[in-house]
């Protein structure tokens, strides 16, 4: 990618042509973010998070990169079985499901095919009875009492977040109730119970360091703040997780633990009792990862949308826009115009449905056509508005591939 000031004008000659709304990803940029994911990751496998890019053409890109990339940490069980359908094996899902008819699925997937096969999340027995339950309707398991060591492939989330005064503050995310070893050691024996399930992996996602930045712009004493309270965090919880994985094994040998997130790789690979972490956002490096100080990836997905109306000497505005990221909403939760610079959003409309009004001076040299390029403040979500990414590579447009949602696919 050419350095950051010239960026806008490189991509402008790329897609002259190219007639917006369109998203792309610049492969030399993403190529550079993986690598220097593997230096952080410190000789530790790196599983892809799909839900950071949702093109299943970039995910087997980036497999492909490298033998450090390996396996896939799906959200969804559908998206997990649809992914093992096209040939995916071991794919980890991120998050429980309450969905009977795909644990039934699962089931059948998993005595056909009892190593490849979706692994998926749990944290409460409630889950393990729900795979017990669809087991039995779809003809592949016959109790809950009778342990084989077979079964649905299932994986432990066990609570990566901070607890201070004796847990009446939590920092976090609000994920799973397993928080001490002995809560994890007693999740590990009703799942060993279980003749339609196996325990197999540990997952942990600690949010408030890999998911919070610590360099934000004009808040020096709140980044010192949160740096302290992620050193001590990881701290306390390398420790926690140590025990946690030792009491388990004790009950079940693990074939897998898995950790952290592109915001803290280095720190949770440095744990010997991690086999394998996670990370997917970094490949793109949307706008809120230029708010950490340990890593400093290259932009890699952008968006463009066309000036459609010139309101005023130093307004212009764009089709569409209004692609706002999921979490607390903010000002940082918004699209970040990139390209031209100079643009900023007019405070009483913000980036709206099917218009939003930029200003700025650089809106005096743009034109009813010119297009607007944009990186969206978090990853995978940017793909929920485009039917296909162009692929740029080397200064040139080499693939046009779909996303998720250009295959008819969406799984939220």
């Amino acid at each position: 990618m050419k350095a950051h000031g010239d960026a806008g004008d490189y991509y402008g000659k790329v897609f002259a042509r190219t007639e917006p709304p369109f998203a792309f990803v610049d492969l030399d940029a993403l190529t550079a973010n993986a690598h220097d994911l593997l230096r952080r990751a410190q000789g530790k496998p790196v599983r892809i998070a799909s839900k950071s890019l949702r093109a299943r053409k970039i995910i087997e890109y980036v497999l492909g990169l490298d033998s450090g990339f390996q396996g896939i940490m799906a959200f969804t069980l559908d998206e997990a079985l649809w992914l093992h359908g096209l040939g995916a094996r071991g794919v980890l899902v991120a998050y429980p499901t309450t969905d009977t008819e795909l644990l039934g699925a699962l089931a059948e997937r998993t005595a056909e095919d009892p190593e490849g096969a979706p692994v998926v999340m749990i944290d409460s027995p409630d889950h393990v009875e729900l795979i017990e339950h669809a087991a039995r309707r779809s003809g592949t398991g016959t109790g809950t009492d009778t342990g084989t060591g077979t079964g649905v492939k299932t994986c432990l989330d066990f609570d990566a977040s901070f607890w201070l005064a004796g847990g009446r503050i939590r920092i976090g995310a609000k994920r799973t109730p397993i928080h001490t070893p002995e809560q994890a050691a007693a999740a590990a024996r009703r799942v060993e119970r279980s003749a339609s399930a196996r325990l197999v992996g540990v997952m942990s996602y600690e949010a408030q360091i890999a998911g919070t930045g610590d360099a934000v712009p004009k808040r020096p004493v709140a980044n010192r703040v949160i740096r302290l309270m992620q050193d001590r965090s990881h701290r306390e919880l390398r420790e926690r997780r140590a025990l946690a994985v030792e009491a388990i094994s004790r009950i079940t040998p693990l074939d897998f633990v898995n950790a952290g997130g592109t915001g803290d790789l280095e720190l949770v690979a440095s744990e010997p009792v991690v086999t394998e972490v996670t990370a997917g956002s970094g490949l793109y490096a949307p706008a809120l990862f230029d708010r950490y100080s340990r890593f400093a990836p290259q932009a890699a997905a952008f968006f463009a949308l066309p000036v459609v109306r010139r309101p005023g000497p130093r307004t212009v505005t764009v089709l569409g826009g209004g692609y706002v990221a999921s979490g607390v909403p903010r000002w940082d939760r918004a699209p970040v115009p990139a390209f031209p610079p100079g643009l900023r959003y007019d405070g009483n409309e913000g980036a709206g449905e099917v218009q939003t009004p930029l200003i700025g001076p650089a809106a005096e040299h743009l034109t009813v056509g010119s297009p607007v390029f944009f990186r969206h403040a978090k990853a995978g979500e940017l793909c929920e508005r485009f039917n296909e990414l162009h692929l740029l590579q080397d200064g040139e447009i080499v693939d046009i591939v779909p996303t998720y949602r250009g295959e008819g696919r969406c799984f939220l």
